[in-house]
């Protein structure tokens, strides 16, 4: 028996110390220490031995028992630990990398222009002026000196909600809606930045675009500061070296009229596809306030005059960027967008 029980503990020693996982060290613990393991087994045969020797042999057993429980819970920590470590080494996070930002937005073209336009004329001293893009026939037309039957109403035919209310077709009642605010004795000096609505869709047009307009009210005002106002915008705008024109024009709401052209920024003034081999490109129209606009706003033109502009901050991002197709800046395209 004293044999059996040493060769026991020498061969479940062996196969503790080769265990290499917890399944293992499980299968080790029944085969020696279960139910029917083999030295409860052994344990079970104490009977058989003489009364003297069972008090020895019984001590072998279970001094045998505690060893081997020890060496598995010795040998399970031993194990856990070692697993541990291996997937904190398999698993390990690299905290110094940098984590993944999220995705910034950046400022839409459109936006960017508009700021540009805005700052540049906020500098030479004018204020901003907002109003109602939901706008009333008087105001959208007849207060600009557009009757219910001018014929240039037709150019503007726009969105109507009912027959005396419409989505504006330009900014300029802004300009009427500040007059008739303000008093006639003070200067005026202001632009109108803001969305219109017309019923146009193809390359160069949208059905909602952005327009600025600007309007100056005093004493003395002359078509040359017109001129110097307008060319030092645009030098801000499109840089020194673009030439600026003037050509004679009509609009009801000012007299005398011009349009604006600069030299072609894609060609410098050469002739390209872009202006139609002109070298020109128009970028705004401009005038005079009439004298009508003036009086049905309560100021007397014999008094005081004034200019007003307009532009369409689409087309100046064009012309910017080099843009050709205007409807690109509603896609929502992100890789159009991220350009800017």
């Amino acid at each position: 028996m004293e044999e059996q029980l040493a060769a026991l503990r020498e061969q479940a020693l062996r196969e503790l110390n080769e265990a290499e996982g917890i399944n293992a060290l499980n299968e080790l613990r029944v085969k020696f220490l279960g139910k029917k393991g083999s030295l409860t087994g052994l344990l079970k045969g104490l009977g058989g031995l003489q009364p003297e020797e069972r008090p020895r042999i019984g001590q072998l057993v279970n001094d045998i028992r505690v060893q081997l429980e020890a060496g598995i819970t010795t040998k399970g920590e031993e194990l856990k630990q070692a697993e541990l470590a291996n997937r904190l080494a398999s698993e390990r996070i690299d905290v110094t990398l940098p984590g993944r930002r999220p995705a910034m937005g950046t400022k839409h073209p459109l936006t960017l222009t508009l700021e540009r336009i805005k700052e540049t004329f906020m500098r030479m001293g004018f204020d901003i002026a907002d109003g109602p893009e939901v706008e009333t026939d008087y105001y959208n037309f007849e207060a600009l000196n557009l009757p219910p039957d001018h014929p240039a109403r037709d150019m503007q035919d726009s969105f109507y909600i009912t027959e005396d209310i419409l989505l504006r077709t330009h900014t300029s009642p802004v300009q009427v809606r500040t007059m008739q605010a303000s008093d006639p004795q003070k200067p005026i000096r202001i632009i109108a930045p803001g969305k219109v609505y017309r019923r146009d869709y193809d390359a160069t047009h949208s059905p909602i675009f952005h327009q600025v307009e600007g309007l100056v009210v005093d004493k003395g005002i002359r078509f040359s500061d017109l001129k110097g106002t307008l060319e030092l915008f645009i030098h801000e705008i499109f840089g020194s070296k673009v030439g600026v024109r003037f050509r004679p024009s009509f609009f009801p709401f000012t007299e005398p009229s011009a349009e604006v052209d600069i030299s072609c920024v894609m060609c410098g003034g050469k002739g390209c596809r872009v202006c139609s081999g002109t070298g020109w490109l128009e970028i705004l129209g401009s005038g005079m306030v009439h004298p009508r606009v003036l009086e049905m706003s309560r100021f007397d033109p014999e008094q005081v005059s004034g200019f007003a502009f307009g532009m369409g901050v689409e087309r100046i991002a064009m012309l910017v960027y080099g843009i050709d197709d205007l409807r690109l800046f509603y896609d929502n395209d992100l890789r159009f967008l991220r350009q800017f």
